[in-house]
């Protein structure tokens, strides 16, 4: 196979599969082309133009073509020596709608859901509305807006004997242990009866049999079981009150989407709802999210790999070095190239101790960007900017303005969690304990807003010589804007 010379990308969804990127092979190898990078080919959500937003993280698309496609293409670049580099996504994956079962067990079982830990979420939050449940914030309208409207509608499956909630294309699956909520109206006896063994459900790993076999003995109810259906989507006051006090036993608060800004109890990439982080750091998640990845690597289908947002792992190296030595197993010893998409800042280096074999190259396009721009039109352009917008024409001061709009908005329930954990270490210290949610909050949004680099990367062993650099920038920065009396709080 040939070195690795030069790379094309290839952006696959349904209107342009695998068999039509294994027809471009023999031309791609005129070109000198020597790895074919792809974007990621899990299975994403239906209709996906881009791949990033996996739901099943075991199989190849079947929109892409499925695995039989990849294998295809994998063997044509095999025979002319080309290769082929996989994009992989291991920071999230889509929430929302009805395709990722996951989401689906975690929103039906609670903490109770073996993939409950899979998912990056603070169960016990500050807000009270929210102890021991899920923010859910996919209502097109406000919660009472959809109960009056009856955009937020009680369902039941009746192949599978269970009830849940739609709004539009989100599935919210009731716990069974609630289902009482519903069968308790029902006339047949048997029915009721059949509610009270629901409601005696725990939450204990016999409690999934017990409920498979309950759901199973309702489903032979269907018609009945539908009929019961019709209180709770009266349309009335009434209606609306049964459908709220079902909704409030749930394991979730469902929520209109604008309050994820600010009430956001998990992680998410950026501030997309649809995407939610996975605690990939632990070994269980790994395994799972990688298995067919592996599996691909190991049948010698795949000649490098492409990280997705390394910087949203919670220890982007110890990833990359577990990566490595996995592969390492699969293919006796050898190894493959890995590369990270990683936004270096201005005067940041790629940490030598990742065992990666570079970046994307966002920084060599910002070079190639910066030799295509005469610098003798940025006073021209910075003045024009300035008189028609009547802000700051020095771009430090733009950034700053930014950073505080994003941190006030779309991540103040990022910032906001934050600031409440820092407040629980100080309270457990009597040299700090007099220290303010307030104060803590202005300290630390200045800190970040001053960040000259995206993230840096605290261990165990304390921050590399370059973190402490960047960091004591941020300190330094941030007391030019904080008022003094809480410069404190920066230490």
């Amino acid at each position: 196979m040939s070195d690795l010379r030069a790379t094309l990308r290839l952006q696959l969804h349904k209107g342009f599969t695998l068999h039509d990127a294994t027809a471009l092979v023999p031309y791609m190898a005129q070109l000198g082309i020597s790895h074919l990078y792809a974007s990621p080919v899990l299975t994403a959500r239906p209709g996906s133009m881009h791949g990033y937003d996996v739901i099943d993280p075991s199989q190849v698309n079947p929109e892409l073509g499925g695995e039989a496609a990849l294998v295809q293409l994998a063997d044509a670049l095999h025979a002319r020596g080309m290769g082929l580099i996989l994009d992989i996504v291991p920071n999230h994956m889509a929430v929302g709608g009805e395709g990722n079962p996951w989401w689906l067990d975690v929103l039906e079982w609670g903490r109770a859901s073996p993939y409950a830990a899979f998912f990056d979420i603070q169960w016990q939050s500050h807000d009270p509305l929210l102890s021991g449940q899920l923010l859910v914030p996919f209502l097109r309208s406000d919660y009472g807006e959809a109960l009056r409207e009856g955009t937020l509608q009680l369902a039941f499956d009746a192949r599978r004997g269970r009830f849940h909630a739609q709004h539009f294309e989100h599935r919210l699956p009731l716990t069974p242990a609630s289902y009482d909520e519903i069968l308790r109206g029902a006339e047949d006896p048997a029915l009721r009866e059949l509610g009270r063994r629901f409601a005696r459900l725990g939450d204990g790993p016999q409690a999934r049999g017990q409920a498979e076999s309950l759901c199973a003995e309702l489903s032979r109810h269907a018609e009945q079981a539908q009929q019961l259906l019709a209180p709770f989507q009266q349309g009335d006051e009434a209606g609306q009150q049964r459908l709220h006090r079902l909704l409030e036993r749930q394991h979730y608060r469902v929520a209109s989407w604008r309050t994820a800004a600010d009430d956001i109890n998990w992680r998410r990439f950026f501030d997309i709802n649809e995407l939610g982080a996975l605690r990939v750091e632990r070994a269980d998640v790994f395994e799972q999210t990688h298995a067919k990845v592996f599996e691909l690597v190991e049948r010698g289908l795949v000649d490098g790999l492409r990280i997705d947002h390394i910087d949203g792992l919670a220890n982007p190296r110890a990833y990359c070095s577990r990566l490595r030595r996995r592969i390492a197993r699969l293919r006796g010893g050898a190894t493959l190239p890995l590369f990270v998409e990683k936004i270096l800042g201005h005067g940041e280096q790629l940490p030598a101790s990742w065992p990666v074999a570079g970046t994307t190259g966002y920084e060599f396009m910002n070079q190639v960007s910066l030799l295509q721009h005469d610098p003798h039109g940025e006073p021209v352009l910075g003045a024009l900017w300035g008189e028609m917008s009547g802000r700051p024409t020095a771009f430090a001061e733009e950034v700053q303005q930014a950073r505080r709009l994003v941190l006030d908005s779309s991540l103040a329930g990022d910032l906001e969690e934050v600031a409440q954990r820092l407040l629980q270490v100080a309270r457990h210290d009597i040299a700090t304990r007099d220290l303010t949610l307030g104060a803590i909050r202005r300290a630390l949004r200045e800190l970040i807003v001053h960040f000259p680099v995206y993230r840096t990367y605290a261990q165990a062993c304390g921050r590399s010589p370059q973190d402490r650099q960047f960091f004591q920038q941020a300190l330094e920065g941030a007391k030019q804007t904080l008022a003094e009396a809480d410069w404190p709080l920066l230490q």
